[in-house]
């Protein structure tokens, strides 16, 4: 018999909303009670458990990529329902032109609202590696979201 654990960590397996709520409900106190009586993560305060929790995520995303799995993640039902969304930047094709390393660079960045400290000990990457990895990714995304210009 499988655990909803194995189950979700199935490598074509992509995770609906009720089925990450089911998984959640089902592990998040074993996982937060594992956190409480670690000794690594006792010893971390709120922001440094942040990291630490991004550090598993950026691990199992690498996992992902490394096994070949390129199953999309599906998008979030509001995205399928904007009204404005014909009208806005085309955010995803951008992302989908950047590599997964700059994709999670700039989502740290900007969405997370990370500094380059906080991205380094997030990714195991050196800050100044950080620095220079960031701007490059910026640089690149501006190439795609740049609006098109007219040819002469």
């Amino acid at each position: 018999m499988h655990s909803s654990l194995e189950h979700a960590a199935a490598p074509a397996t992509v995770l609906s909303e009720l089925a990450f709520q089911r998984l959640y409900d089902a592990n998040a106190t074993s996982i937060h009670s594992y956190l409480l009586h670690s000794k690594t993560a006792a010893r971390l305060d709120a922001l440094e458990l942040r990291r630490y929790l991004f550090r598993i995520a950026t691990n199992l995303l690498r996992d992902r990529w490394r096994s070949g799995d390129t199953t999309p993640f599906p998008d979030p039902p509001e995205l399928a329902t904007n009204p404005f969304l014909e009208n806005s930047i085309d955010i995803r094709a951008m992302l989908h032109h950047l590599k997964p390393r700059e994709r999670e660079l700039l989502w740290l960045a900007y969405v997370e609202g990370m500094d380059h400290a906080e991205i380094s000990a997030a990714t195991g990457l050196n800050r100044l590696s950080v620095r220079t990895l960031l701007f490059r990714a910026r640089n690149k995304a501006k190439q795609f979201l740049a609006p098109a210009r007219p040819s002469l």
